[in-house]
């Protein structure tokens, strides 16, 4: 509201109030004008000296060209331009008769599910180490399905124009790629010599190094406050570059301790890895109402499916873990915190802020252990390899929750 200040008798003043833009909401109809008798409020208090003064004795009262009436309608609520926090299981999700839908149920349990992950991978090793026979069920062909399946979730939550916008953040992009595929191989081998392990145990470990970054990274990203968009697409990323990285990398560092199918390893990765990501963003860009009705179902599907395939993993060599398994328990221990640290050491020295480190840690030291256990499966003889795959994605997960519980508590500062 601006004040104009007009002089008169002895001091005294007479006041025009114009009306100016309500500075809270931007719908109202309040515009700022230059002052006109149509647009403003001549307030003229009579004179204490001057009682009859001729100018004072027929003030004028020009009322606004907005009604009071409507401007009390306008103002009263005023529209906040911060989108409502929306929640799988906040009051958001109800109803308007106070119920909730049958979706909103599923949505509310797929979350409770996921956010349980940890818990369900320990449980699957913990019942494949106890009872392995539980897993007699679980086949090669069943293992590449579930895998592929989960490959297919995640690519549904990407689509075509993400790469559009990783054009905006080539030097954070870039540079998590790098740290991926050079930190986590070079641990995975430096490991594997420091603790003098067994030759399928050392395979694994540096096999599980190349693999790339995990999907559950996303959601502890979420949690520490990092960047999610830069988290995404650095899965999205690496994801796709394992076809010919993973094999590339593992075949010589891992070569020396056994024979790699380098080039059955790059067909197994094309064909779970590649095509279901590339299926899935094709989904999410053009038929995105099937991908809104199937989306609920994927994290379940997904926890389920690594939660299996650990346990199986663990059920195939259970006799040989219960004879070294604190060995393999502190080897997938020591690369993942490892990565966690070189991962947000690197990324500052880099000149990266503070979420971005965060981010770039989160996704290096968090491996897709799944894609580990389907390739030792499938080109590895020694089924041994496979474990540090299966033991480090409950490593990585209460490691990487535990940092997410404490970068949470700090909020990053936005650097120029």
């Amino acid at each position: 509201m601006q004040l104009t200040v007009l002089p008169y008798f002895h001091g005294n003043r007479a006041f025009r109030f114009q009306v100016n833009p309500n500075p809270i909401s931007n719908q109202s109809p309040l515009r700022a004008t230059k002052p006109s008798p149509s647009s403003s409020i001549q307030l003229t208090p009579r004179s204490h000296s001057h009682p009859q003064s001729p100018s004072l004795q027929n003030p004028k009262w020009p009322l606004p060209s907005t009604p009071f009436s409507s401007i009390a309608a306008t103002t009263k609520k005023p529209q906040s331009s911060v989108a409502p926090v929306r929640s799988g299981i906040s009051s958001n999700s109800f109803s308007a008769n106070g119920k909730r839908s049958f979706r909103d149920w599923v949505e509310a349990v797929s979350e409770a599910v996921s956010n349980a992950f940890p818990i369900w991978v320990a449980l699957g090793c913990l019942l494949g180490l106890i009872s392995p026979g539980s897993f007699n069920w679980v086949t090669p062909k069943l293992n590449f399905f579930g895998l592929t399946l989960t490959m297919l979730g995640m690519g549904m939550t990407l689509t075509f124009n993400d790469l559009r916008d990783a054009l905006a953040m080539p030097k954070e992009l870039f540079s998590g790629f790098f740290l991926q595929y050079s930190v986590m191989p070079l641990l995975g081998y430096f490991v594997s010599k420091l603790l003098n392990l067994p030759s399928h145990y050392a395979a694994g470990l540096i096999l599980l190094g190349c693999c790339p970054g995990g999907t559950a990274s996303n959601i502890v990203t979420y949690i520490a406050r990092g960047n999610v968009a830069l988290s995404v697409l650095m899965t999205a990323a690496s994801t796709l570059s394992a076809v010919i990285m993973t094999p590339f990398l593992t075949a010589k560092l891992a070569g020396q301790y056994v024979a790699v199918d380098a080039p059955g390893m790059l067909f197994s990765t094309l064909q779970v890895v590649l095509l279901p990501v590339m299926a899935g963003a094709f989904l999410n860009q053009y038929f995105q109402g099937l991908v809104k009705f199937v989306s609920p179902l994927m994290p379940p599907i997904a926890v389920t499916t690594v939660g299996v395939l650990c346990g199986n993993a663990i059920a195939q060599s259970s006799s040989a873990i219960l004879k070294s398994g604190l060995q393999v328990v502190l080897a997938s221990s020591l690369l993942h915190a490892s990565g966690f640290f070189f991962g947000y050491v690197l990324s500052r020295l880099l000149g990266l802020d503070v979420a971005s480190s965060r981010t770039i840690s989160i996704e290096v030291g968090m491996q897709n252990s799944v894609l580990g256990i389907v390739l030792a499966t499938q080109h590895f003889g020694n089924p041994l390899t496979a474990v540090p795959c299966a033991v480090s994605s409950v490593c990585q997960s209460i490691i990487g929750s535990a940092l997410a519980g404490i970068w949470r508590r700090s909020m990053p500062k936005k650097e120029e």
